[in-house]
Formats: structure tokens, C-alpha cells, sequence
């Protein structure tokens, strides 16, 4: 373990055996290669699911036959999830038909936009992985890093209404994605049988060594008055600054942001990024590498839990980071520069951008396209895309614009929209319209509770409260978790429900509705009877005495309902 520095002032204590296991993977080739074609099982060991997130992957079982394959004495029914990354949730028509034709021919039949802007397709089988990566990378798109302890998914802006800055904010984006991937070529061999690096040595991976980060690392740049990447969640964020010319000057540098927790354990919490300082755009790859650098060496590899970028510094304090960075950089970062977010939320329907070009927001509740009874949303995302001659563009809110649409383009795509009823989105509750899920059950295998499958049916039922007290188009960001690792953000959601057990999830409220608040436990093991009664009287409360413009999470403060959270460290408090 000669790669990982020692802290004198802190004891972690000896590498957990996950660290153990990327040192010993030979830069995470493993046994990858061979257990992907073993025939008895369609699992594989746990040493390789470990190594397999790094490739972009996780072995699920469907937890809603678990107990009938136990009793009929076989084994679990192993599939994989495969994340593909689309940096700054990008992807071409081509590459969504791609995508598509993959959930369909090797996956469940759907596909799910994830809080990152990625693609994910579930219910792969093993025998079927090397196909489907293969014909990924085919499409130009990879899934290598998409999970794992390393940079993951790199966030960006994509709302139509900036599309003045989007592109270079998104190129910028593009680049670090590439830059901070894994170096090795262990991907390329297992997957795309790329030729075999018979004397694996250090530079492999010159950036993250032989034991990569102690967990994963997340990047997002947000460009003001839209938050919607949430860039204090991440563990390193970036605030476009414009000028007065409306041109990129730079980014504000937040560090140390992270959603999840653990259940019961105090010393676990969710946190916000803090303001560091501005850069210029030609910095943003050197610091972005320190700062990761930073992580690398000072982490914490004996308890995982604990080993998420936040943790490093609020151990050692943001001054120590400040003062690292500089060292390293030698140079300072300048003073933070103004900037304002009013909201983290997507804007629907069409947007007319440069160029004479058009976009088109759809509302996709919780991520998933699929296709439903008078809905059929996958279908017609497909002939959108066959016709296309723009691009696609993930939302970090589980949405999809359809970007960059020529005039002449433009009423042939609304027709198709119109055909497939893929803007009812627009006309459904501001509340639907600002929820999101994570996936949870059935395939999650830390999930505790529902999510996205009972979230919309909650809805449903919390709007007849909404209904009742005129609050139908007024915004409130509302999020589910099926567990606390948070994959849905749901700090930052002004109501929000993390799972604790099947049907009961404990309750929180009072976030800032642009990102910049934590919000806090408010009722603890709740099922639908108490969240409904709960916020039968919350919701009429807020409707009664709100001031004028006062969002949802501020009243609930001012009400004395929760204490307001702008540190994580008094996240349990």
C-alpha cells in the first residue's frame, strides 16, 4: 500500500480489503476476463463486482424473486446494471437509437436517464455484457469510470435558455471527463479485446496510482441563475462566471459536497460544497487533477463510509485544503466572484436558442423511458431520433431536452411530440414536475424501500392535498431515496423521503429550493397514512400564512417546523 500517504495528525487505521483488492487487481483487470465467460453461473465473485464498477457496472439480482428462486434452490437472478457516461449529458440521435436498440435487444426494455446525466440499461446478463459494451464504444460513448472510485460522470449545464454559454461550458466538461479517466488498459482488454499489456507498470495510471481514490469523486458545473446540476452535492464544483459581455470569465471553486449517509451513524452525513475561490477556464483541468490528487493522498481507505471528499476536509478544516491546493498549484486560486442562483429545477416545452436553432424539454418522470398505455414515450423518442439532426441532452433532473433543432426541423418534431404525447409532462402538477427518484426496488441492492415505483402513486395522492389548497402550480422540489446513499439527492429536496424499511421512510423538509440549503429529518419510520396526514396539515399551513414569494423549504423554518442546515456537520442536530 506504498501509493497512500499517512496523515500523522489523523489515524485511519489499516486499508480496508476493499483497497486491498484494487492493489492486487492488476490495475482492475482481475479475473474480470475470465469470470465474464464462466458458464455455470450468471453471477460473478464478489472480488470481481467489486472491480467490476470500474468498467461502468453492477451485479443486481431481481429482489422480486429472490424468495421464490430460494425456495426452488437456485441461484439469485444476476443481471447487471451498465451505466454509459454522456458527459455533460450529451448524446447524438445516433447514439440514443444505439442505446435503445441495446435496452431492447440485451436490457429490460427501458432505459434510465440517471441524476448524472448518464444512460443506464438494467437486466443485462453476463453472457451479454461484452456485446453490449462493445457496440457502446462502438457508438463513441463508454461506460469505463461511469462508476467506481474515480472521477465519475462529469455534470454540466444543459438548459436551452443559456445555450448561449452551454456549448463551450459543456466542451469544458468533455474534457475533463477524458482528462481524469483511468489510464489503464484493462478496459480494452476485457471488453473490446484489445491487445494484452503483458508488463503493467506504474504510469498506467500516473494520476490515481494503483489504488484509485478511497471512493468515488463527483464534478458538476452549474452556470447561474440555474442550478440545476445541484453543484453543491458535488464533491467538486464549478459556477460559471459571465461577464458583463454575457462571455465565459471563469468558474467560483466549491470542494467537498456529498449526499450520502448511513442510518443511525452520526459521524455520516450529507454535506454541502463550500466557495474556495475563482479560476480562469485554462485552470479548470490543473486544479481539477490537484484537488483529486488531494483526495487521493489524504482519504480515508480504512472505513468507507467515512471516505468521501467531504469527510477529508472536514477532518482537517477547509483552510488546510485551501492551503494544500496552493502548494501543490503554486499558485492561488483569486477571490470567489458574485453570482446568484434562484432555482435547480428544468423549465419545459420550447425555447429558442442561437443560431435559429429550437429545443424541446420533456418532463420524464423519475428517469425512465419506457412505453405505457396512452404514453408511449420510448417509441416516440425513437422516431424523434430517427429524424433528428440536433443532439439530445440528459438533465440532471431525470429529464431530456431535445436539443439544437433546426427551424426547418421544428414542426416536424413537435408533430412527432404531439403524435406520441410526449409533452403531457407539461400539464401534469408543478409538484410532479420538480420530483425525483432514484431506481430502489427491485434491483438496487442497498435499496430498503421503494422509490421510483411508488413515488408517482405518493404523487398522486399528495396532489389531492395540493388540489385542496391551491397550491397546484406552485413549485416545491420533493425527491425519494430508497436508501440513504442519496443517488437522488435528496438532501436537497425541500420534502424529501429516504427509505428505512419496505413502506416506511423517514421524512425531511426545509431545503433551499435553489440547492444551497440541507434540509432535515422532520418525522423518522413514517409510512403513506402519517406522510399524507403530515403533509395534509404542512401544505394548508403553507398555504394559509406563506409570505408573498416565499418558497416552501423557508417556510417551513420560519414555521418552526425544522431547523435551517447549511452545514452537515449539524445534519443530525
Amino acid at each position: 500500500m506504498s501509493d497512500i500517504k499517512i496523515d500523522p495528525n489523523i489515524d485511519h487505521g489499516p486499508p480496508s480489503d476493499v483497497e486491498e483488492i484494487k492493489v492486487e487487481s492488476n490495475y482492475l483487470r482481475g479475473s474480470l476476463a475470465e469470470m465474464i465467460k464462466e458458464p455455470i453461473s450468471a453471477g460473478i465473485p464478489d472480488w470481481d463486482n467489486r472491480l467490476m464498477k470500474f468498467h461502468g457496472s453492477y451485479m443486481q439480482d431481481d429482489r422480486d424473486l429472490r424468495a421464490e428462486r430460494a425456495r426452488q434452490k437456485l441461484e439469485p437472478a444476476y443481471q447487471f446494471m451498465l451505466r454509459v457516461r454522456a458527459p455533460g449529458g450529451v448524446a447524438t440521435a445516433d447514439q440514443w437509437l444505439v442505446m435503445d436498440d441495446l435496452a431492447h435487444k440485451y436490457g429490460n426494455g427501458t432505459l434510465k436517464l440517471t441524476t448524472r446525466q448518464a444512460f443506464q440499461i438494467h437486466g443485462i446478463l453476463k453472457w451479454n455484457m461484452k456485446k453490449t459494451i462493445r457496440s457502446i464504444n462502438d457508438a463513441l460513448m463508454d461506460t469505463l469510470a461511469a462508476c467506481g472510485d474515480v472521477n465519475r460522470n462529469v455534470m454540466c449545464n444543459p438548459n436551452p435558455y443559456q445555450s448561449e454559454i452551454h456549448q463551450e461550458v459543456y466542451e469544458w466538461s468533455s474534457k475533463l471527463s477524458a482528462y481524469l479517466s483511468p489510464r489503464t488498459n484493462a478496459y480494452h482488454e476485457i471488453w473490446l479485446d484489445g491487445e494484452k499489456v503483458e508488463d503493467t507498470k506504474e504510469e498506467q495510471e500516473p494520476m490515481y496510482g494503483k489504488v484509485y481514490l478511497p471512493r468515488k469523486f463527483k464534478i458538476g458545473i452549474a452556470v447561474p441563475p440555474s442550478n440545476d446540476v445541484d453543484v453543491y452535492s458535488q464533491d467538486l464544483g464549478y459556477i460559471a462566471i459571465l461577464g458583463d459581455d454575457g462571455k465565459l470569465e471563469g468558474f467560483n471553486v466549491t470542494v467537498g459536497g456529498g449526499m450520502g449517509m448511513t442510518h443511525g451513524d452520526t459521524a455520516t452525513y450529507p454535506q454541502l460544497g463550500r466557495l474556495i475561490g475563482f479560476i480562469t477556464p485554462e485552470q479548470i483541468v490543473e486544479v481539477s487533477e490537484t484537488i483529486i490528487t488531494i483526495q487521493r493522498d489524504y482519504g480515508n481507505r480504512s472505513v468507507r463510509k467515512n471516505a468521501r471528499f467531504k469527510y477529508t476536509i472536514d477532518a482537517r478544516g477547509l483552510d488546510w485544503l485551501k492551503n494544500e491546493l496552493h502548494s501543490r498549484l503554486g499558485w492561488e486560486l483569486a477571490p470567489a466572484k458574485d453570482f446568484h442562483f434562484d432555482h435547480n429545477g428544468d423549465r419545459y416545452g420550447w425555447v429558442k436558442g442561437v443560431n435559429d436553432k429550437w429545443h424541446l424539454t420533456l418532463f420524464i418522470q423519475n428517469g425512465r423511458v419506457k412505453d405505457e398505455e396512452g404514453y408511449p414515450l420510448m417509441t416516440g423518442l425513437r422516431e424523434i431520433a430517427k429524424v433528428h439532426k440536433g443532439d439530445f441532452r440528459l438533465s440532471a433532473n431525470q429529464n431530456l431536452v431535445i436539443a439544437n433543432i433546426p427551424e426547418d426541423q421544428k414542426d416536424l418534431i413537435d408533430g412527432l411530440a404531439q403524435k406520441y404525447n410526449l409533452t403531457a409532462g407539461e400539464h401534469l402538477s408543478a409538484l410532479r414536475r420538480n420530483s425525483m427518484a432514484c431506481v430502489a426496488l427491485p434491483t438496487c441492492g442497498l435499496a430498503m424501500a421503494e422509490a421510483e415505483r411508488y413515488l408517482p402513486e405518493l404523487l398522486t395522492k399528495i396532489e389531492a392535498v395540493i388540489d385542496e389548497n391551491g397550491l397546484t402550480e406552485d413549485e416545491i422540489v420533493i425527491r425519494m431515496s430508497g436508501c440513504p446513499n442519496g443517488c437522488s439527492r435528496p438532501a436537497l429536496g425541500e420534502i424529501a423521503f429516504i427509505g428505512k424499511a419496505p413502506g416506511k421512510y423517514n421524512m425531511y423538509l426545509g431545503a433551499g429550493f435553489n440547492g444551497d440549503r440541507l434540509n432535515k429529518m422532520y418525522r423518522e419510520n413514517i409510512g403513506e397514512k402519517e406522510i399524507l396526514s403530515e403533509l395534509g396539515t404542512l401544505l394548508k399551513h403553507y398555504a394559509k400564512e406563506r409570505e408573498d414569494g416565499e418558497r416552501f423549504g423557508d417556510f417551513t423554518i420560519r414555521a418552526g417546523y425544522v431547523k435551517a442546515t447549511t452545514d452537515g456537520t449539524n445534519f443530525h442536530e
